[in-house]
């Protein structure tokens, strides 16, 4: 591995936490970030995460035991905190000595931080404000992510420059604080490590990788893509509050429109409840982004997208992509 001083000096506690050789970790990508893109992504120096999305426990078992056997470096979990088999997905990571739990989509149910760090796995939990951030690390949230609305997938309504000016101020002495959403290149990573992140997470830059599985024509629609392409989606019912998802345009964007109003007419009606509203929304989207991540079918799939989207241009492999990412903040740092 390179080294890159004045950068891994204000990585270095990020480091530590996540025992590895650069704090970069890899947003978790649903059908993107699986065994190959965060092994890889691990064994170059960086710190990759399965995305679990809407897996079940046995398919997460199978996916944990075959990132183990594509690399020795740590790595971690994304569970979406809504998922209705949470506390066995917990067990799943646990049977596994996964080292970090990221929990995502929500404020973690009673009784969930404590089973994973139960298991003596470290817990890095999302805010979207800082009242909430100061709460969950109070909870037992090891580090946070703080992630803007420049990020692609689900979002939500501050930039990233934003909320790394409200949060790094009050949490960098006492906590650990990744920054994420938007950041495509090493010269953001060094400004957000100036201001007291000690690591940044990426994921539009790592979904074109060539380690990513992702179908070319999912790739291509990336590298035709540029920042404005990537849309927030529109909620259409105050009682279904969907937590705006942003993606590239197409015709899978308006697809979603009908799926709200639909299952807002079963709300209506009363044949399902509140939490199934909302679950039969986060299926619509697992199984969009698995017709565009994996059927290549860029129409109808969804190609959920951060800003940085313009700066992907290249398929390019994982090992490039963080060489550069790291080169580019050394410059940056070197040069002020």
């Amino acid at each position: 591995m390179t080294a890159y001083p004045k950068t891994q000096a204000l990585m270095s506690r990020g480091c530590d936490f996540l025992g590895t050789e650069y704090a970069i970790l890899c947003g978790a990508m649903s059908w993107v970030s699986e065994r190959h893109l965060v092994s890889a992504i691990s064994n170059a120096g960086g710190f990759g995460v399965i995305a679990c999305g809407a897996m079940t426990p046995e398919l997460l078992d199978r996916e944990i035991a075959g990132t183990k056997e594509l690399t020795q470096k740590p790595f971690g979990v994304n569970l979406i905190t809504m998922h209705p088999q949470l506390f066995e997905l917990i067990e799943v990571c646990g049977k596994h000595r996964v080292g970090h739990v990221v929990l995502a989509g929500g404020i973690p149910p009673k009784g969930s931080v404590e089973g994973i760090k139960g298991h003596g796995a470290k817990v890095v939990v999302f805010a979207p404000t800082l009242a909430l951030a100061k709460k969950l690390l109070r909870s037992g949230g090891d580090a946070l992510v703080i992630e803007g609305m420049e990020a692609g997938g689900h979002i939500g309504p501050v930039a990233t420059s934003v909320l790394a000016q409200e949060f790094l101020p009050a949490l960098k002495e006492e906590h650990l604080v990744f920054v994420a959403g938007g950041i495509g290149r090493g010269e953001a990573i060094a400004g957000y490590l100036e201001m007291g992140a000690v690591g940044a997470q990426l994921g539009t830059r790592f979904a074109c990788a060539s380690e990513s599985i992702a179908h070319p024509n999912f790739k291509k629609a990336f590298f035709r893509a540029n920042a404005r392409d990537a849309v927030a989606s529109v909620q259409l019912d105050p009682r279904l509050p969907v937590i705006p998802v942003r993606a590239l345009k197409n015709k899978g964007t308006e697809e979603f429109t009908a799926k709200q109003r639909e299952v807002g007419l079963l709300l209506d009606q009363g044949s399902v409840d509140m939490g199934e509203a909302q679950l039969r929304i986060e299926h619509f989207w697992a199984g969009a982004l698995r017709r565009a991540v994996i059927d290549g079918d860029v129409e109808n799939g969804s190609l959920m997208a951060g800003q940085s989207v313009g700066m992907v241009t290249k398929e390019e492999p994982v090992a490039e992509i963080i060489a550069a990412l790291m080169r580019e903040s050394e410059d940056a740092l070197s040069r002020r």
